[in-house]
């Protein structure tokens, strides 16, 4: 099982209606910069004590800006017995480049 999604094909699935929880484990500053809409903000340093927040039978796909973060939070999640996540290939800057050019973008 992958446990990666493209941003295209995240973009097609929320298109269709798919119900997905979007994890951003970024930090508030970044969150306030850009965002993908509908998203939920949990940063990953918080995750551990923010558990009670996640449903794990939703889909949950988190990202952050570039990958890294939120592959670290899938991996955590994944330990802690959620099967259903992915990571958002690319991040936010993905989004911004391939999906939403109104998604500012940030270094």
């Amino acid at each position: 099982m992958s446990y990666a999604i493209s941003v295209k094909e995240l973009k097609d699935r929320l298109d269709k209606g798919d119900t997905i929880f979007l994890l951003d484990v970024r930090e508030p500053h970044e969150y306030s910069l850009a965002k993908i809409e509908g998203s939920v903000l949990i940063p990953l340093g918080t995750l551990p004590q923010s558990m009670e927040q996640l449903d794990p039978n939703d889909e949950i796909v988190a990202y952050c800006h570039r990958g890294m973060r939120s592959a670290d939070a899938v991996g955590f999640l994944l330990q802690q017995g959620f099967s259903n996540v992915k990571n958002l290939v690319g991040g936010i800057e993905a989004w911004s480049l391939e999906i939403d050019p109104s998604v500012p973008r940030y270094s």
